[in-house]
């Protein structure tokens, strides 16, 4: 029995695996540190091949498996795949090669949608990668089949948020022309189908107006993520005021340094692997 629980605290002790194409990610670590204070998080950002949005979806499962084959050989005991092109190219994929649970952000996203819309008129924006797998689409209609959707790529918010241009009139103007059309489309939830939104999710807010609720699939995951981890046992019992965190990036660490430390608003430290 004492081995038992002694094993059963060393796996509920390792650490949860956040893997994307860049910071988008850290919205995912924030939202999982502020549910789950005591977790530890190891994270990898793909930052010298993002953005994954316009690559080819057999690519960018390879890069996702690249990532996730590396944090194996971490201590981790669960696999986020905090990337909606990544999860839109292949979780089913993922899910049965890793020896660790496998979520995506998907899922989270669709079923808050639904819970937060009155009119059943929905937006989701996202990567080209994201909306041209109509991921989103195909899961909100396998819920409701009623549903008016209306879709948009806004591929340019990725390279805003990761050359830290999202408070300049140029990210305004941009914001406006990929959102206005679906005001018009009288939307009252709209999907931030790629985790580096929420990082532009004032600006967002501020095109489509206060009546439009933003669906922020970080917060959705987190939600997720502490569900599963209490339903098979694996929530951390040790409670910490100093969880180990560790960042990985297969680019130059400094820009992810940079935004990675105000988003989380703490130093960070991210440490520079060249993948296969």
């Amino acid at each position: 029995m004492a081995d038992n629980y002694k094993k059963h605290l060393i796996r509920a002790h390792k650490a949860i695996g956040v893997i994307d194409s860049g910071v988008g990610g850290l919205t995912v670590v924030r939202e999982i540190s502020r549910l789950m204070p005591s977790e530890s998080i190891i994270y990898f950002g793909d930052t010298a091949r993002m953005p994954y949005g316009p690559r080819p979806y057999e690519e960018v499962r390879r890069f996702a498996f690249e990532m996730i084959d590396f944090l194996q050989h971490q201590e981790i005991k669960m696999v986020v795949v905090a990337c909606n092109s990544a999860t839109a190219a292949g979780l089913s994929s993922y899910q049965k090669a890793c020896e660790h649970p496998v979520l995506g952000v998907i899922e989270p996203g669709v079923r808050a949608a639904l819970a937060h819309s009155s009119s059943g008129r929905i937006g989701v924006i996202g990567t080209v990668g994201t909306i041209n797998s109509s991921a989103y689409e195909k899961k909100l209609r396998e819920q409701n089949g009623g549903l008016h959707l209306v879709s948009k790529a806004c591929p340019l918010f990725v390279l805003l948020v990761e050359n830290n241009l999202v408070d300049t009139p140029e990210a305004k103007k941009v914001a406006h022309e990929y959102l206005d059309p679906l005001v018009g489309e009288n939307i009252d939830s709209l999907i931030l189908g790629c985790t580096h939104y929420p990082l532009m999710s004032d600006l967002i807010q501020e095109v489509v107006g206060p009546s439009v609720k933003l669906i922020n699939s970080a917060e959705e995951i987190a939600a997720e993520v502490q569900s599963i981890l209490n339903k098979s046992d694996m929530s951390n019992p040790l409670t910490t005021d100093n969880p180990r965190y560790r960042f990985f990036v297969s680019g130059s660490p400094e820009s992810f340094e940079e935004v990675g430390s105000k988003l989380l608003d703490q130093d960070i430290k991210a440490y520079q692997v060249k993948l296969a």
